[in-house]
């Protein structure tokens, strides 16, 4: 049986130092915590090793209460919204947080997405979600996740950015440049320095790119 309980630890920053098929381990000062992370979030990071990483996360207890072996167990997402959406996906009847961890391979805009439009196929195509599982998900859901729908591709794009990626295109965005613009120029200067590793490299390229000097 699984748990949950009000989130304790609400964001780790640290630095990746490990990325295996269902988890991170996240370096913090002397600390390495163990995050579990769902399976978009594992292809988002592949190749960042020894890069700074920032997880919103939220905690629950994995076990048995009647066994009285109840292990704590930390859950990280890539920004408040995906943890939001895995809150209300793992309300359905029958998807636990494990399965609901494993079933998450794609942006949650584009399962949102799916599941407004009454997507069943979309949702099987999930890794562990079944002809009933999905039309549950769909009886449960349907009419509340118009809020994660919106900018689905925005959100694939930025999705697939490292952490360090996606750090450049907030800071970008919070200095006034357009979205769609800043995802373009940050793909076209990383594939033009694929050494960058940082976003305080990155953002100085993309302004140099969008004022047209060669970098």
């Amino acid at each position: 049986m699984v748990s949950e309980v009000e989130p304790m630890i609400a964001r780790i920053e640290g630095k990746l130092v490990k990325l295996d098929t269902e988890s991170a381990l996240v370096q913090v000062g002397a600390v390495a915590y163990e995050v579990m992370l769902p399976s978009y979030c594992i292809n988002a990071l592949s190749g960042s090793i020894g890069s700074d990483v920032t997880f919103c996360t939220m905690e629950y207890y994995e076990g048995s209460l009647g066994g009285g072996n109840l292990i704590p167990r930390i859950v990280g997402f890539l920004s408040d919204t995906e943890r939001d959406f895995f809150t209300k996906f793992t309300s359905v009847k029958g998807i636990g947080v494990r399965k609901g961890l494993r079933s998450l391979s794609m942006p949650i805009a584009n399962i949102a997405s799916a599941i407004e439009a009454g997507d069943e196929n979309l949702l099987i195509a999930m890794d562990g979600i079944g002809k009933r599982t999905a039309q549950q998900i769909i009886a449960e859901l349907k009419g509340k996740l118009g809020s994660f729908t919106v900018g689905i591709e925005q959100a694939a794009a930025r999705s697939a950015f490292k952490p360090f990626q996606a750090e450049a295109l907030e800071i970008l965005i919070a200095w006034g440049e357009r979205r769609n613009d800043c995802i373009e120029l940050i793909d076209l200067a990383c594939k033009k320095h694929p050494d960058i590793k940082s976003a305080e490299e990155l953002v100085p390229l993309v302004y140099r790119l969008k004022q047209g000097i060669e970098v």
